[in-house]
């Protein structure tokens, strides 16, 4: 294993739950969410702005279109398309109406489908929520995947072959064969966090095919190769990283969410950048990020107007 490396802040936001790193490509920034505070943000290296829009409701996560025009949007109660000129939202489909649980993490797969998991949000937490996939045609369909108390760690390999997820407070991170009709087999186990402290949260994948997870509780990002051994560790200056996502120059830099929530005063006077938004060179390169591929039905009554 590699000498530990360390992030540094890039924006100092104060996020009650950052999450949702994700990188656009096309045009070199880089988005995140705030889901207790309702808000999408999006910076711009290139001027080191950042601006936010409020969402009707906490967006748990979200993903890159191919339209550009647009973001799908996996707000805590549905799904929903997102105009980022006039924002205007499209409704598309509730996810587990009449259960306590809401939307959390998600990533496109190799094919341009949606795949997103659930969260419990009773006490005591509890496995009721699911795995789904959203398809090119707005179908939504549950995957058969172990219910989740916590979903996270979605993320699929460079040849779209293998997810992977989690239920964060197993401390596992599973994986999956992922077949490109969506067949989805031989659920294993991937790795076990073995760290005292921390839970696997949002994941992503190099162009090596290594999985990096933010670990909640832990301070720290974790590279794993394919076989699931630790390779890369970096450490982040708070408790709670929660996303990660590689982007920047040649897709280079690795950005990491971070959260306030669950700390106290006396934490915070410890741990006052947490809700930050934080970076590091690994010495890694990313991929771009999927796209979205189903289409806004108001864009194609347009289109046929």
């Amino acid at each position: 294993m590699s000498e530990p490396s360390r992030a540094s802040l890039l924006i100092d936001a104060k996020c009650i739950l950052g999450e949702g790193a994700t990188w656009c490509s096309r045009s070199g920034r880089f988005y995140w969410t705030d889901i207790q505070s309702a808000k999408l943000w999006r910076y711009d290296p290139r001027d080191g702005r950042s601006t936010f829009w409020r969402m009707p409701e906490r967006l748990a996560t979200f993903a890159l279109c191919a339209d550009p025009h647009y973001l799908l949007l996996g707000l805590a109660s549905h799904l929903a398309f997102f105009d980022l000129a006039t924002g205007e939202i499209q409704p598309i489909v509730e996810v587990e109406p009449g259960l306590n649980t809401r939307v959390n993490d998600g990533r496109c797969d190799r094919q341009g489908r949606f795949v997103f998991g659930t969260k419990d949000e009773g006490s005591p937490l509890r496995a009721v929520g699911g795995f789904y996939r959203l398809n090119h045609d707005l179908s939504l369909e549950r995957l058969p995947l172990p219910a989740p108390a916590i979903s996270n760690s979605i993320a699929f390999s460079p040849d779209g072959a293998t997810m992977y997820y989690c239920d964060s407070p197993t401390l596992e991170i599973r994986t999956c064969d992922y077949r490109a009709d969506g067949t989805i087999a031989n659920d294993r186990l991937f790795t076990k966090l073995a760290d005292a402290t921390g839970e696997p949260d949002g994941s992503t994948v190099d162009r090596d095919g290594g999985l990096w997870n933010a670990q909640w509780g832990g301070a720290r990002v974790v590279r794993y190769g394919a076989d699931g051994v630790e390779t890369t560790r970096v450490t982040v200056p708070t408790v709670q990283p929660s996303c990660v996502a590689l982007g920047g120059d040649q897709l280079g830099t690795l950005y990491i969410t971070s959260a306030r929530t669950d700390l106290d005063a006396e934490a915070l006077a410890g741990d006052s950048r947490a809700g930050g938004v934080f970076v590091a060179v690994p010495g890694a390169r990313g991929l771009p990020e999927p796209l979205f591929q189903g289409v806004p039905a108001l864009r194609k009554t347009r289109e046929l107007s």
